[in-house]
């Protein structure tokens, strides 16, 4: 964006031309990006020009106090603020006419002029919805973005360029003066000793734990340590470490005498939130591998489980509870469907490296299908479309257990064999077909190629994780392809144990053997072998109304994304509300494959795992399938500085170090910088030395 284009750059400078002193913030939000936030304040043209070149759509915010002569009222009428006003100016007089802005989330600022002495910044130290901006604090200025999506505009009538500030009237100035403390933003939870953090407040009470240790002159380090403590003792449940980690870095970057209005101005809670444990939101945060209490689904599938990780060589729970899942899914596939008509087929990817307990599911998989009668059923390799095809022609319900997939993948990404397009195009229309039909490819010779009646093809595949990733293009997220997957990740290796010859329990193969022999037709069984008319496992009222509020949560999700534009999003959380009425049929059937029925604890569970899921695997498809190359080595500088700083915390990354692990030329480095730093994703510096400048990264 050229300058002299640039509307929140122009709007800067004319501020600074006024006296009013200003700095950048991130987009759309209140979060400083200098080092020392509103300390750094200036009404130099050419500081200014210089952040607003690094970060084009930057926010302009100015501080309040002393440094510019302001004092602003903040009226927030969703917490009645208009309402705790006009009993103010009903007590004790009106306000007056001065500047006034709309802030974009509905609320506004009154901007008056400094009487003087120390005006405090409180939180609805003036009734509720009513805070004051004073010494310490800022406020940000039209024609920035409001977090909520709207813009900060200025009052018809009422710009600061045309009304200068009114003085505070008497009354006000009095109200103000008696408040003596600096608020740490209206936060009441008793941190005594042994008293627990309730989910919701945990991120704001570490927050402020970790503030008045900042205020204390404490660095991250000492900070870290103290609220890693707290969260284990205190917090029901803990949040995750690296969230604990963000805490202890966004508020020691701030200096101790600017804590108490970042505390103020809430920007923790801006940037992160608090949301329950296993969950993140669609603006990209990442919710962590699964967490252990999701790989639990009763009766069978936990059964399989517990055998896979006591006769593995080496343990894995993720691995063992994929085997697990998928042969349930396969064993129920034409023999039952919830009232939606959803089928259990599914395509589950579990993520290992090498040696790490890939192949022990696959192998009890087959073990118990022979013993079934159900061998010929599992298939290998995908080795073409057609293939696929002939053998679910043979055997409409199949179990495919492949390794390695992400070679496949490649093949596909990279490949302009149309083998390997037509195995995708198999793969996504016998996912859909599951309740229907699936019209054959015409033969040779042949005028009518047949159709296979409601197919049900499992996929259990397993990969290396950074493999898998990179394998996948930008084609294969929006096609459908990815939004059909289920990835778990598997992580570290375990230790080993000594391998046992234990046979696979009775009950285990006895509802396997059950599964193979369950005909729901009855006296239709040879016409069920083709035509089946799966068994209906009812909802209880309750878990529909479950299922309705997942449905909802999901198309809400896949709006956001819709308007934003992403389609990647769009794909996923499209394909969500099916998926966890699949995972629900699932753990009803395993629960209790005599008798099941889809109640409470089915949907929870279900709609638990694939929101979690579902946004870990956006998350992690943002990190690493890129666009372009371009895209690409943003993606590689920014996991090369994520590196770093999870082992120097703040510490800048030299560029000699970067150019040592991303060796690229000068014109690439600088074209992945610009475009890093528009979308507030590093921050650069350069440190005059004696000779050429020191240039230095870091992540935000």
């Amino acid at each position: 964006m050229a300058e002299e284009a640039n509307p929140l750059l122009s709007a800067a400078l004319a501020y600074a031309s006024m006296g009013m002193p200003v700095f950048p913030c991130a987009p759309g939000r209140k979060t400083p990006i200098p080092d020392r936030g509103f300390l750094d304040a200036t009404t130099d043209e050419e500081q200014i020009r210089s952040w607003w070149r690094a970060n084009p759509r930057a926010n302009v915010a100015v501080p309040t106090g002393q440094t510019s002569g302001l004092v602003v009222i903040d009226i927030d009428p969703r917490n009645g603020g208009e309402v705790g006003l006009d009993v103010l100016q009903t007590e004790h007089g009106p306000l007056g006419e001065t500047a006034e802005s709309q802030t974009g989330g509905g609320g506004r600022h009154l901007f008056y002029r400094h009487p003087g002495g120390v005006i405090p910044c409180t939180q609805s130290g003036l009734g509720a919805g009513i805070d004051v901006k004073g010494d310490g604090g800022y406020v940000v200025l039209p024609p920035s973005g409001h977090p909520d999506g709207g813009s900060y505009t200025w009052e018809l009538s009422s710009d600061i360029a045309d009304v200068p500030p009114a003085e505070c009237p008497a009354w006000l100035l009095a109200l103000l003066r008696r408040e003596d403390d600096v608020s740490t933003g209206g936060f009441a939870l008793d941190l005594a000793d042994g008293n627990a953090i309730p989910e919701g407040l945990r991120n704001k009470a570490l927050a402020s734990l970790a503030g008045g240790m900042r205020r204390m002159g404490m660095g991250r380090g000492e900070i870290l340590a103290a609220l890693q403590a707290t969260n284990q003792s205190r917090c029901k449940p803990p949040i995750p470490d690296q969230e604990v980690e963000r805490i202890a870095e966004s508020i020691a970057r701030y200096e101790p005498d600017a804590i108490s209005v970042a505390l103020v101005e809430n920007h923790y809670e801006q940037m992160y939130g608090d949301k329950p444990q296993g969950t993140g939101d669609s603006s990209g945060d990442d919710p962590g591998p699964i967490p252990d209490d999701l790989l639990r689904v009763p009766g069978f599938i936990s059964e399989l489980m517990d055998h896979c990780v006591a006769t593995a060589p080496y343990p894995n729970q993720v691995m063992a509870f994929s085997g697990a899942l998928t042969l349930q899914a396969f064993l129920a596939g034409r023999k039952v469907r919830d009232p939606g008509d959803n089928r259990t087929n599914l395509y589950l990817l579990g993520l290992a490296y090498s040696s790490a307990g890939k192949d022990w599911p696959r192998k009890l998989n087959t073990a118990l299908l022979w013993k079934a009668g159900l061998g010929h059923c599992i298939g290998d390799k995908f080795a073409s479309g057609e293939g696929i095809q002939d053998a679910l022609f043979i055997n409409p319900s199949m179990l495919f257990q492949t390794d390695e997939i992400d070679g496949m993948l490649q093949s596909i990404s990279k490949s302009r064999d149309a083998r390997y397009e037509n195995i995708m195009g198999t793969l996504l229309t016998l996912y859909t077909s599951s309740a229907t039909v699936f019209p054959m490819r015409r033969k040779a010779g042949k005028e009518d190629p047949g159709v296979i009646d409601q197919p049900c093809l499992t996929v259990f595949g397993t990969a290396i994780p950074t493999h898998y990733y990179e394998a996948l293009s930008q084609r294969m997220l929006t096609n459908g392809f990815f939004a059909r997957m289920i990835v778990l990740e598997a992580g570290k290796r375990g230790m080993g144990q000594e391998p046992t010859i234990r046979e696979i329990p009775d009950r285990i193969v006895a509802v396997t053997k059950w599964w193979a022999q369950y005909n729901p037709g009855g006296e239709r069984a040879n016409l069920e072998q083709w035509h089946p008319v799966p068994k209906i496992v009812e909802h209880t009222p309750s878990a529909k109304g479950l299922l309705i509020d997942v449905r909802q949560e999901a198309e809400a999700e896949y709006s956001k994304a819709e308007d934003r534009g992403d389609e990647v999003s769009t794909t996923v959380w499209g394909r969500v509300s099916e998926n966890v009425r699949k995972l629900a049929l699932l753990y009803a059937v395993s629960e209790n494959h005599l008798k099941p029925v889809i109640g409470d604890p089915a949907v929870e569970w279900a709609s638990r795992f694939m929101m979690h899921q579902t946004r870990r695997m956006l998350f992690m498809a943002r990190e690493h399938v890129s666009t372009n190359e371009h895209d690409g080595r943003c993606k590689e500088l920014l996991r090369v500085l994520r590196k770093w700083r999870d082992k120097h915390g703040d510490e800048w990354m030299p560029f000699w170090k970067i150019n040592r692990a991303l060796p690229w030329s000068d014109r690439d480095h600088e074209e992945v910088r610009t475009t890093l730093l528009n979308q507030v994703m590093i921050e650069y510096t350069e440190r005059k030395t004696g000779g050429t400048p020191q240039r230095l990264y870091r992540i935000l």
